[in-house]
């Protein structure tokens, strides 16, 4: 019976989570790409038998939020290939979201501190005491972004730059660094010069726009599928597990898109080409600059809105001040009314003492014999 192949249909997104964070979880893909993008001598001829992931053993300090992310550990060779009882820790995120994580620096920060605690009480278990000895060094670890988004990285690149008065206190905040390996720094001319399995997973995830998938298309099959060839069924299974989640963010019908992912396992790559009349790429571009059309739509409304409601503050700022004046106009002539009213008890009163002065003077009057007139 033939292998049924097909992939259940899942989200765009979640196809692209499981290939990034299987590209870093292969030892091989992993070999690959450090090799390829890292300029460390000690990496030239890292292999696959090198590399141990333990990524677990961090999870649970770390949060199982960042369980995309991987942690190797690497155990570096002499010139001739022998081994050196040394390591280095690999702490690869993934990042392929359009949008930029500002806090890879903080986030790489747990690693590292997980990481080196861990390696010392490892050493501890072999040898009590020894972490405090002068000639006891930690490891070193070299983190790493693998970011597929085709916006810009412009996350701050030192943990530095993430604390207040950073610079003013430079010296007691710790600090380092970190890569970010950008496909979109990258030609598919430069990627496939590579001959790799991880550069054509790194030209499929590179793939963002209906013009990008055009380029990606006139890429000489003979050599994508040369690649295919000397790469293993695993690691073909990924290529096409990463295919199939740019052809479902395509909207390619389902039925189509396992027909063409199964030419990467046949090694065809031409073949899908051959068929890409199917998908529509100005239907795709079409779609695209509606969206286009409506964001901006949205945001221009947004903007209007948001200065309609600007302007309405404004108004029921001035009403308030307004009735505020009217207020106090009020209370100004409220107290001109008690004025003008104690004003009137005032006079009502001197005008009753001046009767009452007037009886008594004629009283007087009358007492002393003169008569009145």
């Amino acid at each position: 019976m033939k292998e049924n192949n097909r992939i259940p249909k899942q989200a765009p997104d979640t196809m692209r989570d499981i290939s990034s964070k299987r590209i870093f979880q292969d030892p091989v893909l992993c070999s690959q790409f450090l090799r390829d993008n890292m300029d460390i001598p000690e990496f030239k001829n890292v292999q696959p038998e090198d590399i141990e992931d333990v990524s677990e053993r961090y999870y649970p300090f770390i949060g199982s939020e960042f369980q995309s992310d991987t942690v190797k550990r690497i155990h570096i060779r002499n010139a001739d290939g022998s081994d050196k009882e040394e390591s280095v820790y690999l702490i690869s995120l993934i990042e392929h979201k359009s949008g930029v994580d500002y806090n890879v620096s903080m986030q790489i920060l747990k690693y590292m501190v997980c990481i080196w605690d861990d390696y010392g009480k490892e050493q501890e278990r072999i040898k009590e005491g020894v972490t405090k000895r002068k000639y006891f060094k930690y490891p070193a670890i070299l983190p790493i972004v693998y970011y597929e988004g085709a916006a810009k990285w412009t996350a701050d690149m030192h943990l530095r730059d993430r604390i207040q008065k950073g610079n003013a206190f430079g010296c007691y905040i710790p600090d380092f660094i970190y890569r970010v390996v950008r496909n979109h720094d990258y030609t598919n001319e430069e990627l496939l010069a590579r001959g790799d399995a991880i550069s054509l997973l790194m030209m499929i995830n590179k793939v963002q726009t209906a013009e990008d998938f055009r380029e990606f298309c006139q890429s000489p099959p003979e050599e994508m599928d040369q690649i295919l060839k000397n790469t293993s069924k695993s690691i073909r299974g990924t290529i096409r597990d990463t295919m199939y989640g740019l052809l479902m963010k395509m909207n390619v019908p389902v039925d189509e898109a396992n027909q063409y992912v199964e030419s990467v396992e046949g090694c065809r790559m031409g073949y899908l080409f051959e068929n890409m009349e199917k998908i529509d790429i100005q239907e795709e571009r079409r779609k695209t600059a509606e969206e286009r059309e409506k964001r901006e739509k949205i945001q221009k409304e947004s903007e209007e809105l948001k200065q309609e409601v600007e302007g309405l503050k404004q108004e029921a700022k001035d009403a308030k001040r307004e009735v505020e004046g009217l207020k106090q106009e009020a209370e100004d002539a409220k107290q001109e009314a008690e004025d003008a009213k104690q004003e009137a008890e005032d006079a009502k009163q001197e005008a009753e003492d001046a009767k009452q002065e007037i009886e008594r003077l004629k009283k007087l009057l009358v007492l002393h014999g003169v008569p009145e007139e």
